[in-house]
């Protein structure tokens, strides 16, 4: 085989020298990458109220088109649903995303192991139950306690905060534990 040409091999030099490698993808990155879906998949994760697609498409930090073809697919899973349609809007369909928690945990954990958690998290409620004198987070003042307490408003904040926390434990364990693994009223299908 014949070397090319010094032109040949000067020209593909000089271009050598005008690449910017350091403007390249790193390996890691390629790898890991920002899936679109994924995007989409958090900004609706994150709502806590009504969103258009253009500011789901802001949150994900991808385009409004995008957005509401990824929206119309969540809505048939039933990740979202759509509250109005002029403009449209969209919300958090919480009550999907607590099946497959509780689809999650009969997955991975065996009934012995949902009723020790269980149990943890019924003893923390009760001891959050205690501490502020309450039936419920809901009925704490979070001003009155720190004020009565000597604590700071955050400190009484996060602690209330865990509390509903642990609330929100306890029914997602008891919904594991007393939902039939094959029971085909609480199965879903994707679309």
């Amino acid at each position: 085989m014949e070397e090319p040409s010094a032109e040949i091999r000067q020209d593909s030099e000089k271009e050598d020298d005008r690449r910017d490698f350091g403007a390249l993808t790193s390996p890691e990155e390629a790898v890991r990458g920002d899936r679109t879906r994924d995007d989409f998949f958090d900004a609706v994760l994150g709502l806590d109220e009504p969103a258009t697609a253009s500011e789901v498409a802001e949150l994900a930090g991808r385009g409004v088109d995008a957005a509401r073809e990824y929206l119309e697919w969540f809505e048939r899973l039933g990740i979202v649903t759509q509250v109005t349609e002029t403009p449209a809007t969209y919300r958090r369909n919480q009550e999907y995303l607590n099946w497959r928690r509780v689809q999650h945990l009969q997955k991975e954990y065996s009934p012995d192991e949902l009723v020790t958690f269980l149990k943890t998290e019924t003893e923390r409620e009760e001891i959050y139950s205690e501490r502020f004198d309450a039936e419920s987070p809901d009925a704490v003042s979070i001003t009155a306690t720190a004020s009565a307490t000597g604590q700071s408003v955050q400190d009484v904040w996060e602690d209330v905060s865990a509390w509903k926390t642990t609330r929100r434990r306890i029914t997602l364990l008891e919904r594991a534990l007393t939902t039939g693994r094959g029971d085909a009223a609480n199965e879903r299908t994707a679309v």
